[in-house]
């Protein structure tokens, strides 16, 4: 039977009755192998004779049977061994060996298991019982037939998901387009790296105004396509791109855009998840608005990874008290936290997947270590700075870091104004 009817075979079970299967009997002794020859015809089976296994081999190379019927004891190879070499054979599908066999040891049965037959007959043969075990054998074969037809359509289907996840990526990273900006008196820097196709991670900032800039970052519970699709949708309610949408920002009568309170925006976030996307996902969020001129800066933590001020002078502060997530409990109350950015400090936002690294020992890095990293590297600055975080955070894990990645550096120098 062609590889093309098998599979054909595999997805119409009717057809296992139509299709003659292809027998091989091997055995030495003519008047033996006529015997089972006449009652596998009489059967219905398409049947193949071999007076030796090194007469057969060639046979299974280029027809491949379904089912094989060998002697165990022959001149030459025996059964067990022709059985050995049966299997190491490259076929199309699986095929069916039964070993004839006048020994009853249960020793002689382990070693003919053991060398990969599927069940046994004894000699002489009786009809009856032949046709019950070729029955349990194309039993077997149909079903080895329908799991190889289903796993060629799951392979299918998996190539077209793989397919389709890559491009998913690549929109996901399109949503972050901008990955650097200098604003004359301050540089903001991000970072985005699912651990799989697509993630929940997003990072952003975006100009309120003049002399106002906000950053963010969100991680949307939960991986993969379900997560991926709440941060896109999420990507939109804080788009640089289209202030009008961008409900992190508030048009004043004069037409000049405001900032939305921190703690405000946490909590319209809360209620927009809950009563319009009502979908058991939430996120954690930080999101920070920053005075470019005086360094000012009020953020809010909903259950984000604490955000990071390194000053000049390389001290390490970790501010915010924590914070429930948004899109969990209705009527959550947030609380903004203010702080003041001199001249050389920088802030940094760190997703879980960097704050919560575990290395082999199942240790979690605490703020201690995690500040020891940021200090080591204080003097590199935008994306050097978070590759070298990433890298160092990487090698604690010893490469075991399985979640997805993403930080926003946004270093302040000078009390310029940057004008778009």
């Amino acid at each position: 039977m062609s590889l093309a009817m098998k599979h054909q075979v595999a997805a119409d079970p009717r057809l296992h009755e139509t299709v003659p299967r292809r027998v091989l009997v091997v055995d030495d002794s003519r008047m033996q192998r006529r015997i089972l020859s006449a009652q596998l015809s009489r059967s219905g089976y398409e049947v193949i004779e071999a007076a030796s296994a090194e007469e057969a081999l060639p046979i299974c190379a280029k027809c491949e049977p379904d089912i094989v019927i060998s002697d165990w004891m022959m001149d030459g190879m025996n059964g067990p061994d022709f059985c050995r070499a049966f299997r190491q054979m490259t076929r199309s599908s699986y095929g069916y060996f039964i070993l004839l066999t006048s020994k009853t040891d249960k020793t002689d049965v382990s070693h003919g298991l053991e060398s990969g037959a599927d069940d046994f007959l004894s000699k002489p043969v009786n009809g009856d019982e032949l046709r019950a075990r070729l029955v349990a054998g194309r039993r077997i074969l149909a079903m080895q037939e329908e799991l190889s037809a289903k796993n060629t359509l799951l392979r299918a289907s998996q190539d077209a998901i793989e397919r389709d996840l890559q491009e998913a990526r690549k929109l996901q990273q399109s949503l972050v387009r901008e990955r650097h900006r200098s604003f004359g008196s301050a540089d903001v820097a991000l970072m985005l790296r699912p651990a799989g196709h697509v993630g929940g991670d997003l990072v952003g900032f975006f100009q309120i105004n003049a002399r106002r800039i906000g950053l963010y970052g969100i991680d949307v519970s939960g991986h993969g396509i379900t997560s991926a699709v709440m941060m896109a949708r999420l990507a939109g309610y804080l788009s640089g791109a289209a202030p009008t949408q961008n409900i992190a920002m508030i048009e004043s009568e004069l037409g000049v855009y405001e900032g939305r309170p921190p703690a405000e925006l946490a909590a319209m976030l809360n209620e927009l998840v809950l009563e319009e996307m009502q979908t058991e996902s939430y996120f954690t969020l930080v999101y920070a608005d920053i005075d470019l001129m005086t360094g000012q800066l009020e953020l809010v933590q909903a259950g984000h990874p604490y955000p990071v001020v390194q000053r000049r002078s390389g001290e390490v502060e970790f501010l915010g008290e924590g914070g429930l997530p948004v899109g969990l409990i209705p009527g959550a109350c947030y609380q903004s936290v203010r702080a003041v950015l001199a001249p050389g400090d920088r802030l940094i936002l760190l997703s879980d997947g960097m704050t919560e690294a575990t290395n082999r020992a199942g240790e979690m890095i605490d703020h201690a270590g995690l500040g020891a990293i940021i200090s080591k590297f204080a003097r590199l600055r935008g994306r050097a700075f978070l590759d070298a975080v990433f890298w160092d955070l990487e090698n604690y894990t010893d490469g075991q870091m399985e979640d997805d990645v993403s930080a926003v550096f946004f270093s302040f120098d000078s009390a310029k104004i940057y004008r778009n």
